[in-house]
């Protein structure tokens, strides 16, 4: 199959390639590795540089004739989204919809999104939130992504282009950023590998619902044969604190470092936790990666990349 996977220089999009080329599919990657790396891009893989939002994506499908596209490009820094939200817009709504319309004309079969749970939902009533939730988003990264779902809706109706949407949890694991401002495992990670301090902001106490990217990248894998449209939660539907987290990292990468907690940053979620009963009834989804093994093989991956001089 030809599969297109915008994004696909980045941290998930890298892991699904991988996965698609070893399932035999001809893959394209496009990426204009605003923060993608080169080095995550596998040699088997076509390799476009280039913005989603580009009047160039036109001719991209017409000659890839792609029958799926993965699409996990976006601006996913949400203290951006505050200082920039026209930005994020441009990117996650306008690029999205240049992807779409490119889809529609040229006959791609289905369109997968990567979606987000914690930032669409906002502040929780339900834990772990159901699809059913309310949709509060708390920044326009949240809202730029709850409205794509929406444009989604759109051209499945009318012009019966099949999705769809996953909103993932807080996903960890392998070639995820250790620099950006999000992706607490990471950061632990190779912080305490390097013997440095890691800051947790505020009490530690904040909660997340942490899933490895092998379990993400498995849900996309099934949904390309998923018959109908429709949106899922992807996460394991268990809290974890912060300060849980450290402690485990803490212990896989054999670090004496003490536990640095700071002033919360301003506007961060207390609790984030969802479901993912509906993928498991439709799709036969549900997580296999115990978060103990998740950060054990997080951990391992930092600890080579560093002892090869990254």
């Amino acid at each position: 199959m030809n599969i297109l996977v915008t994004g696909g220089a980045g941290f998930i999009g890298s892991n699904l390639a991988d996965a698609l080329l070893s399932e035999g599919h001809r893959v394209t990657i496009l990426d204009n590795l605003s923060t993608g790396q080169r080095s995550n891009i596998p040699g088997e893989a076509e390799f476009l540089e280039l913005d989603i939002a580009s009047p160039v994506i036109d001719k991209v499908f017409e000659r890839g004739k792609f029958e799926t596209v993965f699409h996990l490009a976006a601006q996913m820094d949400v203290r951006k989204s505050v200082e920039n939200p026209a930005n994020d817009a441009e990117i996650n709504i306008i690029g999205g919809i240049n992807l779409l319309q490119a889809s529609v004309k040229h006959g791609v079969r289905k369109f997968i999104f990567s979606s987000t749970g914690g930032a669409i939902y906002g502040e929780q009533e339900e834990y772990p939130a159901p699809e059913t939730h309310a949709a509060n988003p708390l920044s326009p990264y949240g809202i730029s992504k709850l409205a794509f779902e929406k444009y989604l809706f759109f051209y499945n109706y009318q012009h019966g282009l099949h999705y769809v949407g996953l909103r993932y949890a807080n996903v960890y694991g392998p070639r995820q950023n250790s620099e950006g401002e999000a992706g607490v495992v990471a950061i632990f990670s190779k912080r305490l590998l390097k013997g440095e301090k890691a800051v947790i902001y505020g009490d530690g106490c904040q909660t997340r619902d942490f899933v490895f990217v092998d379990d993400i990248v498995r849900a996309n894998l099934m949904a390309i044969d998923f018959a109908s449209s429709m949106t899922f939660n992807v996460g394991t539907g268990i809290e974890t604190d912060i300060n849980t987290i450290f402690d485990k990292i803490k212990t896989a990468a054999r670090s004496t470092q003490p536990r640095i907690n700071l002033e919360p940053k301003l506007g961060e979620q207390k609790r984030s936790c969802i479901t993912y009963g509906k993928i498991k009834k439709y799709l036969g989804w549900s997580p296999e990666v115990t978060l103990d093994k998740g950060i054990e093989k997080t951990v391992a991956f930092f600890r080579n990349q560093l002892a090869q001089g990254d």
